[in-house]
């Protein structure tokens, strides 16, 4: 089955028409995306756009052959012009399936908003799911659905779909996901190009023709991620967002609840109302146990609580019991904590402070720690995959 993408942009293409931000700004040449239509062996075309036939033109491909076209989302703005030859579009009802003459059978796919998602089984048996912007599927069932050979859906504006079709086993780890429906809230280039990666997808430009089910280098998600920043940096953002395509996620607090302390729970709630519902927490500094064992991702925020509480149950603070011993139990439990995160099987994403660059601390404790913590995060980075520096929001990789 071939699949091929007249355009990949959200419904008012990008960039957005009389848009001043920087997204639009930079949206040139291969970057520039008309809106999202999907042509399927020439027979069935998925969204008919302002554009289509030329579009088609374009890459190559006519319009002449199409049997069917359907709708996924409605339109606004005026009617599209539906070419010669091309049958009126329409919609399919929910759970509906219709067979073309083609070979094709399209099933139509719940959605928990507004629009329609379309499941194609082609002749020779691939499967294609493609998804309206902003939507994801609704009343999946674990296993009733079958894996994918490819997915083409919203990866910026719902990851959570991708999280629902990897926890019923409709996405596995070698489903083609190609990002469409791609607007101004989209990093441009290099960047968009890294956020789809750490969610197991990629993005094409308008034109590009796939054949499903052929495609083997899906992107690998790193095993293991260090994301460091300053203060308000925007690392924690970056660390959710490198999970929030995926089911089942832990989110290890290492800071506990600091009762009494409201600006901390302050803090606290952000985070939590931040996170996915699907995610759960656990609230604690036994990293060890938790990488030793087999499960869902595990997102550490942060190493920089978590050696805090290691300084203060080796009395890290006291001269006399950090030169007595306190540095050496310091130490080990470090190298243990690294040596897990070497051997574990998991996805881990971990969040630490970047203190190093800023002003030396006055007193001696303040030194102390952030000179171990320069050399936690240095230990810990060398066992990982990935490591990111954020700065003002902006992901700088150093490794991966």
């Amino acid at each position: 089955m071939e699949l091929t993408l007249l355009g990949t942009g959200a419904p008012a293409g990008l960039p957005r028409p009389d848009c001043p931000c920087a997204a639009c700004a930079s949206a040139l040449g291969g970057d520039a995306r008309a809106a999202t239509a999907l042509l399927v062996d020439g027979a069935l075309l998925l969204d008919l756009t302002p554009g289509a036939a030329f579009a088609a033109a374009r890459a190559g491909r006519s319009l002449g052959n199409v049997r069917q076209v359907l709708l996924s989302h409605p339109h606004d703005g005026p009617a599209v012009e539906v070419p010669a030859g091309v049958p009126q579009p329409g919609r399919v009802p929910d759970g509906r399936e219709l067979a073309l003459l083609t070979g094709h059978r399209v099933r139509a796919v719940a959605m928990d908003s507004p629009g329609t998602g379309y499941a194609v089984t082609g002749p020779d048996g691939q499967r294609l799911l493609y998804l309206p912007p902003g939507g994801a599927p609704a009343g999946l069932e674990n296993g009733a659905v079958g894996m994918y050979d490819m997915v083409v859906a919203d990866v910026v504006g719902r990851p959570d779909a991708l999280a629902k079709l990897r926890a019923v086993g409709a996405l596995g780890p070698t489903t083609d996901v190609v990002a469409v429906h791609l607007d101004h809230d989209a990093p441009p280039g290099a960047e968009l190009r890294r956020r789809l990666a750490a969610a197991g997808a990629r993005a094409v430009p308008d034109g590009t023709t796939l054949v499903v089910g052929a495609y083997e280098d899906v992107p690998d998600v790193p095993r293991r991620t260090l994301v460091l920043g300053g203060a308000r940096s925007g690392k924690s953002v970056e660390a959710e967002r490198r999970l929030e395509a995926f089911p089942d996620v832990l989110y290890v607090a290492t800071g506990g609840t600091r009762g009494g302390d409201t600006e901390w729970a302050a803090r606290v709630a952000v985070h939590r109302e931040r996170r996915p519902g699907s995610w759960r927490t656990a609230e604690t500094c036994d990293l060890l146990p938790l990488l030793s064992e087999g499960g869902a991702p595990l997102l550490i925020d942060c190493l920089s609580l978590w050696l805090t509480d290691a300084m203060d149950s080796v009395g890290a603070w006291d001269d006399a019991v950090w030169g007595e011993g306190g540095e050496k139990a310091l130490r080990e439990r470090v190298r243990e904590l690294t040596e897990a995160v070497r051997a574990t099987r998991r996805t881990v994403v971990a969040v630490s402070n970047e203190v190093g660059s800023g002003i030396v601390p006055a007193t001696a404790s303040g030194r102390r720690y952030r000179d171990e913590l320069g050399r936690l995060n240095a230990a810990f980075a060398s066992e990982c995959e990935q490591v990111v520096l954020v700065v003002a929001g902006q992901a700088v990789v150093l490794r991966g």
